[in-house]
């Protein structure tokens, strides 16, 4: 069996793996790049449409499943196999994403036409996307598939999306059974609604995710349902301090999922009376809509946690409540932005590349009042990491517009399980596979969870690169330990140049006062001992400072 990575190989998008064995040729996934990796791989099709036999997607997430339009374009007619969660998601997503291939192409093209060039083509069309949707398959959960004589697969709750999964692939090699276990994205625990991951125990290889390979989420204290009704008051209290300044709370989300977890939230702050007020919450895109549509049509299937379930079993909709509007006409989104009163707006793209958010940032970004919270990962490259990594300005719509608004980040709400997380994946299989390959993850990232993988858990483990093939089997790459070092370099230096600067403030604060003392007029006693005292708190706070760092002689 071998393996070709064509997507998300140090680089978080643009999810696609080719396995190829005796002749059969299997995608898992085939996903959009985003950001800095549409700029570095592109989307056109690296191989053959006609060299494919079937596709199975992890879920559908648009950087898993937004190229299978392009892959039907280009005379695919095999099988997509999915869970029928996910296919009734790729039901309206992949139509969304048509709708904007054509929309940039038409834009695109009106500009050429201007400058005297050729009209530009949309990568795909909704014609397109409709022929995808014709090849779906449903697979339930835990059911073996076959694909072709000693090749088979199974799927189990990958705990990140609705429908999300995991993937084992069986298949037979000198008479023998070896598997492949593909993450796709691995949940966060905790998440609303959602169950959490479940773990395959055994397999001879394994493509896993790291996109916070690197990273803890903050951890709250308590068991899932304490931290979900603290993640509940922790959106309340941004909420009100922004209603009370007058500003309105703007939040960049995910169209599919994070939108959905935002709104079982604001349920919670409803029924548990959180705020002593009614809030106005406007879902601001028709696919977001359409999306929260598609999760209430699966609240009788098995996909949702027990608290979820619950609400259920007593027929009230977890993510629906009195106060909130959804919005869908364009005019009525422009609306939005001449409310008087202080009101919630979530609105996609979670990444803030496209959608009606841009809109709504244009109109509140620059406002001291309002509030732009994210709650979703912002990829390099994106408007959503710019404003997290403290833009001063950004750029809409041709318009240079300062950051005064509240930036803000809810803390907990990722859906793809940390470091730790990872870490626990990674540990769940009885028997240690042969190598695992670390892929969605920004290069630095991918090889340094790889190196953490091998240190810590005693396994092979490399992140490899765009367009890299391996035969399973053969000897398998190792990442090494230097970027584990790299990476704890990089977790003391700039502290350690953050100490130096403080230590040279201190520097002057000593040399200050000593001057001051040394020019004292002693005749005014009065200044001299305001003086004494101001030395005196200085030296005892050194003090304090030397009793604790000094303990034991270690830091």
């Amino acid at each position: 069996m071998r393996i070709t990575f064509l997507g998300a190989a140090r680089m978080v998008t643009g999810s696609s793996f080719l396995l190829e064995h005796n002749g059969f040729s299997i995608l898992v996934d085939l996903g959009l790049m985003q950001g800095n990796d549409e700029e570095r791989a592109g989307d056109e099709l690296p191989f053959s449409a006609s060299d494919i036999d079937a596709v199975i997607l992890t879920h559908a997430h648009i950087d898993h499943s937004g190229r299978l339009p392009l892959l039907a374009k280009e005379g695919y007619s095999g099988p997509i196999y999915a869970t029928e969660a996910t296919k009734r998601l790729c039901s309206i997503m992949l139509l969304d994403s048509a709708h904007i291939q054509e929309s940039d192409a038409a834009w695109k093209s009106r500009r050429s036409a201007r400058e005297g060039r050729e009209k530009v083509e949309p990568l795909y069309t909704a014609a397109d996307a409709d022929a995808a949707l014709e090849l779906f398959q449903s697979v339930p959960y835990c059911q073996r598939a076959f694909l072709s004589d000693g090749i088979s697969f199974m799927m189990i709750d990958a705990g990140h999306l609705l429908g999300s999964a995991s993937v084992k692939i069986f298949y037979t090699e000198d008479g023998s059974e070896k598997s492949i276990v593909f993450s796709g994205d691995i949940g966060n625990t905790g998440q609303p609604m959602l169950r959490n991951p479940e773990y395959f125990d055994s397999t001879d290889w394994a493509i896993m995710e790291s996109t916070y390979g690197d990273r803890l989420h903050e951890k709250a204290e308590g068991d899932e349902k304490d931290v979900l009704y603290k993640r509940a008051e922790e959106l309340a209290e941004i909420t009100d301090r922004t209603f009370r300044r007058g500003g309105n709370l703007i939040i960049p989300s995910f169209a599919v999922g994070r939108t959905q977890e935002i709104l079982y939230l604001f349920r919670i702050i409803m029924d548990k009376k959180i705020l002593p007020y009614e809030i106005p919450v406007f879902v601001d895109s028709p696919l977001s809509v359409r999306a929260t549509a598609v999760f209430a049509s699966c609240l009788r299937d098995d996909y949702f946690d027990d608290d979820a379930k619950s609400l259920i079993e007593k027929g009230i909709n977890p993510i629906l409540f009195p106060s909130l509007t959804a919005v869908i006409d364009a005019e009525e989104s422009k609306k939005l932005n001449q409310r008087k009163e202080s009101s919630v707006v979530i609105s996609s793209s979670g990444m803030c590349e496209a959608g009606r958010i841009r809109h709504h940032l244009k109109h509140n970004i620059w406002r001291s009042d309002s509030t732009i919270l994210f709650v979703g990962y912002q990829a390099q490259g994106t408007l959503g990491r710019e404003i997290v990594d403290g833009a001063e300005s950004v750029h809409l719509f041709g318009e240079e517009i300062l950051v005064n608004a509240e930036i803000a980040i809810l803390k907990g709400t990722s859906g793809h399980a940390d470091k730790d997380g990872l870490i626990e994946w990674a540990s769940a299989f009885s028997h240690k596979p042969e190598g695992i390959f670390v892929v969605h993850g920004e290069e630095e990232t991918a090889a340094y969870f790889a190196s953490m993988i091998s240190s810590r858990l005693g396994i092979k483990a490399y992140a490899p690169d765009l367009g890299e093939s391996f035969v399973f089997g053969d000897t398998f790459p190792e990442e090494g330990e230097m970027p584990l070092r790299r990476h704890s370099a990089k977790l003391f230096m700039p502290r350690l140049e953050e100490l130096e600067k403080e230590k040279a403030g201190i520097d002057a604060i000593f040399s200050r006062l000593k001057n001051r003392a040394e020019n004292t007029d002693l005749s005014d006693e009065k200044n001299a001992e305001r003086l004494g005292r101001a030395i005196k708190r200085l030296a005892d706070e050194f003090s304090e400072i030397n009793r604790k760092w000094n303990k034991n002689g270690k830091p």
